[in-house]
């Protein structure tokens, strides 16, 4: 099911222009945002022969839709994007297009690309199947903000849909909180962040001093480490490389709306127990994938994996401690 999306801020202050002049009205304004929540970046799944497997991509939605969260993400760097072809890029949107038209969850698609010619033709396709959003990285052959705008226009050109813009993973420009606010103010397509540069929490405080309007959600990332602390300062949700765990997000952000702090705690404490095995066991995410019964295989095109008993066993013991909020 497809949500509309209010997307332009003329829309906007038409819809509220009644109340505008009401000390409340930015909460009202607010609650028109439905880009909030856990947001998993699709890991891409390959066959033994090292080809993208679509099915299991499909599978991957299903997942996901058992496990509650409130939106999909493909392709970005968790997703290997920088590995995958144009063609292989195109028929992902296709086949995440027809899994996910029935499940409820929004569906935002990658469509970067090192300069903004490859950008429109990745934007063009995606506007075709009519995502709730769309997500681009700044261009990698950028020399300046200017240049990083005119990419931003470029896309605005093709799309009304929410765009996030990500301030981490193009060229090594600083996308500072004044230009981030300008190009909201310019492009309201624009106002959704996914920020990941530098003193990233100074930058989300500095940012919603801006929400609702024209900044209308900023997002967390770095697999989520940092959600807990982003949750309690009033960040709207984080997008990141976590359908594995996709059932432990997506109680984060129930727990996290109910005010249960407690076991909000509790439920992060133990995903990052589970995370923490990142960088003593490669590819234990495609691992937890296969364990779960989402992927086929664990073949990544970034290194082939293989795990020992002992991996195995110390994987098994960390996701037991996950159980209590593990749905599917």
């Amino acid at each position: 099911m497809s949500i509309n999306f209010e997307t332009t801020r003329r829309k906007l202050l038409a819809g509220i222009g009644a109340t505008a002049f009401l000390p409340y009205s930015h909460l009202l304004m607010a609650a028109e945002n439905k880009m909030r929540g856990a947001l998993m970046i699709l890991s891409t799944p390959y066959t033994d022969q090292d080809e993208v497997d679509y099915e299991d991509l499909a599978k991957e939605v299903a997942f996901c839709a058992q496990c509650g969260v409130q939106g999909l993400v493909w392709p970005q760097n968790s997703s290997e994007q920088r590995y995958l072809s144009m063609e292989e890029r195109i028929k992902g949107f296709e086949v995440l297009a027809e899994a996910n038209r029935h499940t409820g969850m929004v569906l935002v698609f990658g469509v970067q690309a090192e300069d903004t010619e490859g950008m429109l033709e990745y934007a063009k396709k995606a506007e075709s199947l009519n995502p709730d959003g769309m997500i681009a990285i700044p261009p990698t052959t950028a020399n300046s903000l200017e240049d990083i705008r005119n990419y931003y226009r470029a896309l605005c050109e093709i799309t009304d849909k929410p765009i996030f813009v990500q301030t981490s993973g193009g060229p090594d420009i600083e996308l500072t909180i004044d230009f981030l606010v300008d190009l909201a103010q310019e492009l309201p397509q624009c106002g959704y962040i996914k920020e990941e540069y530098g003193r990233v929490h100074e930058r989300m405080l500095a940012l919603q001093q801006y929400q609702p309007d024209p900044i209308r959600s900023v997002f967390g990332a770095t697999l989520g480490r940092g959600w807990l602390y982003e949750m309690r300062i009033g960040t709207d949700g984080v997008m990141t490389g976590g359908a594995m765990y996709g059932d432990v997000y997506a109680k984060l952000w129930e727990l996290h709306q109910a005010g249960e702090e407690d076991a909000l705690r509790d439920c992060y404490s133990r995903l990052l127990l589970i995370q923490n095995l990142d960088n003593l066991i490669p590819g234990v995410r495609l691992y937890v994938m296969q364990m779960r019964g989402v992927f086929k295989t664990t073949k990544s095109r970034r290194g082939n994996y293989s795990f020992s008993p002992q991996q195995i066993s110390e994987i098994n013991y960390r996701f037991d401690a996950l159980k209590p909020y593990i749905v599917t």
